[in-house]
């Protein structure tokens, strides 16, 4: 049944989004059920009755009018754009590998380069000169690490920009697969972003800590800081990453129609306001950077949770109207 399911939601996939679209693929899904029941019933092997059920009400063109959708098909053939790419499900998976490659290598490469100035900090005990030396060395060899991943990243993700040039859709059972595979990472996801907010808050404490300690070295306190900083970050940009490769591939199928709402993870939230729309696709990242910043200035960690209280309610108020 796995098999015919996928078939239907694929036949219908280009079709509007309308009730009475809907209404259609539930009847047909019905008589499609009925008659491989029957099938199996008469003693036929599951293979020859899906073979029989698709054969039977597998072209929509000839089933149009008994459904009552004859205009919608004959209004989406007129329409219908023989250069879209269909991406396969192999496809699929190669790009969500190369992506999860792309988005270590990318985290990486902001890690190096957030830490690239703790050679100034730390003094190997030689003496200005080689302390000057050293962190030079440190900075240049950790921003150089850092283009070539960034490089390296951009080289593997290159052979996929047809993703957002060329028009692509994908079927059913290949947005099933990634829903399912976003729906496992994403308590890895919260995990991390979790992991990441939580250094970052207490990124100030080898400062704090060391500074108070006599015999150290106050650098060290700033360079474990900048650290704890760089793994929160590195754990944002991995999370981020991965999870838009997700969205890409989910966001192929055009919005409106029966493939563009294939799973729950496609259905997302629209804003009527172009203007708002591009201002809330980097609304939470601009409430954590304000949140980072205020936090840092101020070290009023106990109060400045409140801005994502507010962004919340800004948000919902935003969706609202």
């Amino acid at each position: 049944m796995e098999t015919i399911r996928n078939y239907l939601e694929t036949m219908f996939a280009k079709l509007p989004s309308t009730l009475e679209v809907q209404k259609a693929k539930d009847e047909l899904w019905q008589m499609m059920e009925d008659k491989y029941t029957e099938l199996i019933g008469d003693g036929k092997s599951e293979n020859e009755a899906v073979g029989i059920v698709i054969s039977e009400f597998g072209n929509l063109d000839e089933l149009a009018e008994e459904l009552g959708i004859k205009n919608v098909v004959i209004q989406e053939n007129k329409g219908t754009d023989s250069s879209i790419r269909t991406v396969a499900l192999t496809v699929v998976k190669d790009y969500l590998h190369d992506k999860r490659r792309s988005a270590y290598a990318i985290a990486l490469g902001v890690f190096l380069c957030i830490i690239s100035c703790c050679g100034y900090l730390l003094d190997p005990g030689r003496g200005w000169r080689i302390r000057g030396v050293f962190a030079i060395s440190f900075m240049f060899l950790s921003v150089a690490a850092a283009v070539g991943l960034f490089l390296f990243s951009s080289f593997v993700m290159g052979k996929w920009k047809f993703l957002s040039e060329q028009a692509c859709t994908i079927d059913f059972a290949t947005a099933e697969y990634v829903h399912n595979q976003r729906e496992s990472f994403r308590v890895t996801h919260a995990m991390m972003i979790t992991i990441g907010v939580i250094l970052c808050i207490l990124s100030v404490l080898p400062v704090v800590i060391l500074d108070g300690l006599s015999g150290w070295n106050g650098g060290f306190g700033v360079v474990g800081m900048f650290v704890l900083v760089a793994i929160g970050v590195f754990l944002f940009v991995v999370a981020g990453n991965v999870n838009a490769g997700f969205t890409t591939i989910l966001s192929l199928n055009k919005r409106g129609t029966v493939g563009g709402g294939f799973v729950p993870s496609q259905k997302q939230v629209t804003y009527k306001n172009e203007t708002i729309s591009r201002i809330m696709s980097v609304y939470w990242p601009t409430v954590t950077c304000i949140y980072l910043c205020w936090s840092f200035l101020s070290f009023d960690w106990h109060f400045t949770w409140i801005i994502w209280v507010i962004a919340a309610l800004v948000q919902q108020i935003i969706r609202a109207l």
